[in-house]
């Protein structure tokens, strides 16, 4: 792999590693988890069809600077319980446009960067299972910093889901510092929120960005901590919630709120702007969009 973001002084490169192999190692854990509850599904309404299990295929970005400039992995699912989940993991480097390098921290002066993360995005079949978002990221540039966050979306309210969602990242959150959940709970309310339409996106999560504390052991530990929270909480409420019936009302409205759910993404969401101004593969980049949508 080259090299292009190397801060004078600075060996980087273990820690680039190190992110690296954590996010696959959690993209594995999390599509065994996944594939584990697809076949564990017996006793709902789409108990029928065969159980779901990812397709995984490998992208290269292109680059006009070099041949190699990095690229992912797109796991995507299609089954009776997860109607469509995707678990992306992507690692890539080169150099940002001189009209975005203006907006990302360190890259003003030198726009040559290294980014690696997991993105996974899951609608599911179930009115009564929520849709989630899970991210977490590392980017280099001549400074770095960790990123991400995690938020649920349910389609039919539910207090229990969410309280359980929040408790499970506010633990994780606490290990770290008391003061985490309350400022990211707070960045995430603020930015999953679609100002067109005045509402929330969903039941929130956290989110933040630009972490560097200045310890990266540290600050890699916490980003550890938010995917196996995600880990150790989601699946929790999918088996809570996968057998229950539903009815053709409550699918409308999961439709009509999955509507919302692309508006944020397509009109807000970082992630998107950032794959789409780097050159990132795009079915990988709109992988979070649903698979079937109503406008009312």
């Amino acid at each position: 792999m080259s090299d292009p973001v190397i801060p004078a002084g600075r060996n980087i490169e273990p820690r680039r590693r190190c992110a690296r192999a954590w996010f696959e190692e959690l993209r594995d854990r999390i599509c065994a988890e996944f594939e584990s509850i697809e076949r564990e599904y017996s006793n709902g309404q789409l108990s029928e069809r065969p159980a779901g299990k990812f397709e995984r295929a490998a992208w290269q970005r292109p680059d006009e600077t070099g041949p190699d400039s990095g690229g992912g992995v797109m796991s995507i699912m299609r089954g009776r319980v997860f109607e469509k989940v995707g678990v992306n993991v992507s690692t890539v480097y080169g150099r940002f446009s001189a009209e975005f390098a203006k907006q990302v921290p360190g890259a003003e002066d030198d726009p040559g960067f290294w980014a690696s993360g997991i993105s996974l995005v899951a609608h599911m079949q179930n009115p009564h299972v929520p849709a989630v978002h899970l991210n977490t990221r590392h980017i280099v540039t001549q400074k770095s910093w960790f990123g991400g966050g995690s938020d649920l979306t349910p389609m039919v309210p539910n207090e229990e889901d969410a309280g359980d969602f929040h408790a499970a990242l506010q633990r994780a959150c606490n290990g770290h510092d008391p003061g985490y959940y309350p400022r990211f709970k707070q960045w995430c309310d603020e930015y999953f929120f679609l100002p067109h339409r005045g509402e929330a996106r969903g039941a929130g999560g956290i989110f933040f960005d630009y972490l560097d504390s200045g310890d990266w052991e540290a600050d890699f530990a916490f980003t550890r901590d938010v995917g196996l929270a995600f880990l150790s909480v989601y699946p929790q409420i999918v088996r809570r919630r996968m057998g229950q019936p539903w009815s053709e009302a409550e699918r409308d409205r999961q439709l009509v709120r999955r509507g919302r759910y692309a508006e944020f993404n397509l009109l807000y969401d970082r992630g998107t702007q950032f794959g789409l101004r780097t050159g990132g593969n795009v079915d990988a980049i709109l992988m979070s969009l649903p698979p079937l949508v109503r406008w009312p």
